[in-house]
């Protein structure tokens, strides 16, 4: 314990953020910026025992100053040039590192002289600072008089605040201060009673009460609570004997209180536990009561129907050990406890699965399976003949695996129907994923039973959920699969849609082998670059590539207009759209490889139609109560006093034979005009193209989107620059590259074609080169763009317009080949959208014309051509204009 000691005049000022060191604590700091570090070495390691210091409390200047006094900038000479130095001149453990440097530091004006029980110096490496571990203890209080500044730390005038030996006698006459302390006393033997009853300690404490004196014991009682740093400065500032043992007597007399309000709450929760294990013994002494009578608990009841379900769900010999196994677990839980609800969810799924039941098929017939699949889709010829294939080999061979095909086509062209339509020639269940957006590995091998939440795959979920093992499930958009650090779902497929692995797919919340064997996987996708090819190798591609105008009519007349109608509650009696008005829609309003913009505007007239049906109120609804007529024209006739003919109608009519009786005007036939006024003027003509290649330097290109082939216009001109070329139009480097190729090639053979004189003039001599793709907004790119752009060059330097009915595909090399590309059905499907006559393609891509159907072949001209000359040739009105004097 500190006894009394002499202060110096001045003291060296350690400053303590937020924190104050009250007489008689103890605490150990760290010192490691140059001004403690300097402040420790001078005044406490060379004196050792003789050393004393300062602690002097300081706050933030965003901080609202207590009633506390602290000194401001006018005390001391040098505190406004050392009070962003304050910052760096504290201890780790209460830094003023990291604060605004022109920040005012308010310090208080009272403070704690401390000495060093514990001093050692050490050395960081490898930055070789010199550091200290310092153990102070605090001794007496005193106040600021005048701040300073000594080097690199803080000094201040001190003077000390401690009562003298005749002031304290004086001071323990009082009777106040007397019931101040055996209050205090009292108070802090009741705390330290409660705490040696939790702890077993304490003895020590109660020694300190019997020998110390009272007003030591306060501070050193306060010191060892958690409190704010406002009661603390209230504590220190407590110079007055009495005022310091009313506030200790308040502090120590609040954690008493909260320790007394911890352990209530503690004994609460033991005593529900007690009662929960109470509970629990009763519930047992309940339960064998009830063995003897013979009664049968809810739950026992429960869990043997589960039971029962799981006998009878066919699981495999190892599973259903491992599922009794589970079950005898689950007997022995009770309800209440945590585990319960989660093991008795996983029975249920194991006793639900479909282990065993498989849809019946009947005997095949192909040519009603045929029938079907006509009359659910128009066309697709291939994918039809592919599912007749495998009927057929079904027939012959019950046992055969199902095939795991994947439908890669542009949005619209039934990809997912066509799966429904298969299933249902299968005469089996259908069920459909959707793989769009999913990055987690647990949707298709579920979550581990140990988290919380934890469910099954979206496979064995869907299984479940159809409650056969022999489904047609559909994987749909499974391009659209992503991967995070959770997993890579496209990979967990691999074992999914392998036929050697997926006898025995492990789900990892089913954590038992699952045979998936037969169920017949269907994939969907847009596109087949962001599939893996490990996954893609799994699958059997088959490609839609899109409609022609001649199927997407036959298709609206068949399936789109009957269904649009009836989604509308309207008939053909009400509403006709012919052939020809259907073909204008697909004409003028729709460029697409599918068919959603066609249902969409069908359904804009069909609304229309609807609006005035139910404005005419052309149908008169026949009451089963009052057999009475209310039209229009029978009322204006009763009132002119006309004569009537009335039709019996036989109450056994059915409401479509009245409606049909009882039906005045003729239906609504969509034309032209009407077209127009419900869908707006037309989006699209066959001008464009003529159009827009009017003017030197534009040729017309196709290329291939994930939303089928599209008509693409390339744009050049020159202007006044300095030989460079510039790309706009959202360019991939593939693209930028064939560019930069058609570029060079046009130069090189400039005196050829008779755009410069001789080899030796630059073409780009005193001019730019600007190349533009339209539609900015749509990333591009790609080879297949390299005839096309060479062809709007010879264009532009020629000053001659290319052929409006001819657009053209091809990838060019640096010597003038042309190369085959992809995409060839879906470009020539384009260009016949957007009425173009000619088609120019490599030659190698000749192959490709087998799946292009024959009546658009019938209305194109297609150019095959080996050598970007051959493109010239056939690209501009004559031939190439420079033929008779070029070397071609």
């Amino acid at each position: 314990m500190a006894e009394s000691v002499e202060l110096p005049s001045r003291l060296a000022i350690l400053p303590f953020r937020n924190k104050v060191l009250l007489p008689g604590a103890i605490i150990r700091i760290r010192c490691t910026s140059p001004s403690s570090v300097k402040l420790v070495e001078q005044e406490l390691w060379q004196k050792e025992e003789k050393g004393l210091i300062g602690i002097l409390p300081v706050r933030d200047a965003e901080e609202t100053p207590s009633v506390s006094p602290v000194i401001s900038h006018g005390v001391g000479t040098d505190l406004t040039e050392r009070s962003s130095k304050t910052q760096a001149s504290s201890t780790d453990s209460h830094k003023l590192n990291g604060k605004n440097p022109q920040e005012v530091i308010h310090w208080h004006a009272r403070g704690v002289a401390a000495r060093a029980l514990h001093l050692s110096r050490g050395v960081e490496k490898p930055s070789g600072r010199v550091t200290y571990m310092v153990v102070l203890e605090g001794l007496c209080r005193f106040s600021v008089q005048e701040l300073g500044t000594r080097g690199t730390y803080y000094i201040a005038r001190i003077t000390p605040l401690e009562m003298t030996k005749a002031e304290m006698e004086h001071v323990e006459q009082d009777p106040d201060f007397i019931a101040l302390s055996r209050r205090f006393k009292a108070t802090a033997m009741e705390l330290i009673s409660l705490l040696e009853q939790k702890q077993k300690a304490g003895g020590r404490t109660k020694v300190l009460l019997e020998t110390v004196p009272i007003h030591k014991l306060a501070d050193i009682f306060v010191a060892s609570f958690e409190i704010s740093f406002e009661e603390q400065l209230c504590m220190l500032d407590s110079v007055d004997l009495k005022v310091r043992l009313s506030k200790a007597t308040e502090l120590v007399d609040r954690h008493l209180q909260s320790i007394r309000v911890a352990e209530k709450i503690t004994q609460k929760v033991e005593g529900q536990l007690s009662k929960s294990q109470k509970e629990f013994l009763l519930r047992q002494q309940m339960r064998a009561i009830k063995e003897e009578l013979g009664d049968n608990d809810d739950d026992e009841d429960d869990l043997a129907a589960l039971e029962g379900k799981m006998q009878s769900a066919g699981m495999p010999s190892n599973i259903w050990k491992h599922a009794q196994r589970e079950l005898r677990r689950l007997k022995k839980m009770q309800p209440q406890q945590p585990g319960y609800n989660s093991s008795r969810v996983y029975l249920e799924l194991l006793a639900d699965l479909p282990w065993q039941k498989a849809t019946e098929e009947h005997e095949f017939d192909l040519k009603a399976a045929k029938e079907r699949l006509d009359s659910d889709h128009y066309g697709l010829v291939k994918v039809k003949q592919r599912i007749i294939e495998y009927l057929a080999v079904r027939k012959l061979k019950p046992d055969a695996r199902g095939p795991i095909l994947c439908f890669v086509g542009p949005p619209g062209v039934g990809k997912t129907s066509l799966a429904s339509s298969i299933a249902a020639a299968l005469g089996r269940k259908f069920i459909r994923i959707s793989l769009g957006g999913v990055k987690d590995e647990a949707d298709i091998r579920g979550h581990r039973r140990t988290y919380i939440g934890s469910m099954p795959g979206r496979l064995i979920d869907g299984l479940k959920r159809v409650a056969v093992c022999n489904p047609v499930m559909l994987l749909d958009e499974i391009d659209k699969t992503g991967s995070d650090v959770r997993g890579d779902p496209a990979s967990a497929l691999l074992e999914v849609l392998d036929p050697e692995q997926n006898k025995s797919f492990n789900d990892h919340y089913l954590n038992v082998p699952f045979d998936l064997s037969k169920v017949t996987f269907i994939a969907t996708a847009n596109r087949l670059q962001p599939i893996p090819p490990p996954l893609l190798d799994r699958m059997e591609v088959i490609e839609l590539p899109g409609y022609t105008p001649e199927e997407k009519l036959r298709i609206a007349m068949q399936h789109l207009i009957p269904r649009v109608l009836d989604q509308h509650g309207l008939s053909s009696e009400f509403l006709q759209i012919p052939e020809a008005v259907v073909t204008l829609i697909i004409q003028r309003y729709t460029r697409e490889a599918g068919v959603r913009n066609l249902e969409r505007n069908l359904a804009a007239l069909a609304r229309a139609a609807a609006v005035k049906v139910a404005e005419q109120e052309q149908v008169v609804p026949l009451n089963q109560d009052m057999h009475r007529l209310a039209s229009p024209l029978v009322e204006n006739r009763l009132a002119g006093g006309g004569e009537v003919e009335m039709e019996v109608i036989p109450i056994g009519e059915n409401n479509h034979e009245i409606s049909s009786a009882l039906n005045i005007a003729s239906p609504l036939v969509v034309d032209e005009s009407m077209l127009e006024k419900v869908l707006g003027p037309p989006r699209f003509d066959d001008k464009e193209a003529a159009e827009r290649v009017a003017t030197p330097g534009v040729s017309v290109g196709l290329v291939w989107t994930n939303f089928g082939g599209e008509v693409q216009f390339i744009e050049a001109t020159a202007m006044v620059g300095k030989g460079e070329l510039h790309l706009t139009g959202q360019l991939g480097d593939v693209i930028k590259e064939s560019a930069q190729i058609a570029l060079t090639w046009v130069r090189a053979r400039a005196a050829d074609l008779k755009l410069a004189i001789t080899d030796e003039i630059n073409l780009l001599q005193g001019r730019d080169i600007h190349i533009h793709f339209p539609a900015g907004a749509v990333p591009k790119d790609g080879p297949s763009a390299g005839i096309t752009l060479v062809t709007a060059l010879v264009s532009l330097f020629g000053q001659k317009s290319v052929r409006a009915d001819t657009a053209m595909t091809g990838e060019m090399t640096l010597r003038g080949l042309v190369l085959p590309v992809g995409g060839i059905k879906d470009k020539i499907l384009a260009a016949h959208r957007h009425g173009i006559k000619r088609v120019i393609l490599p030659e190698r891509n000749l192959k490709d014309l087998v799946e292009v159907p024959s009546a658009v072949l019938a209305n194109l001209e297609v150019v095959l051509v080996k050598r970007m000359e051959e493109v010239l040739e056939q690209a501009f009105d004559g031939g190439c204009p420079w033929r008779q004097h070029s070397r071609l």
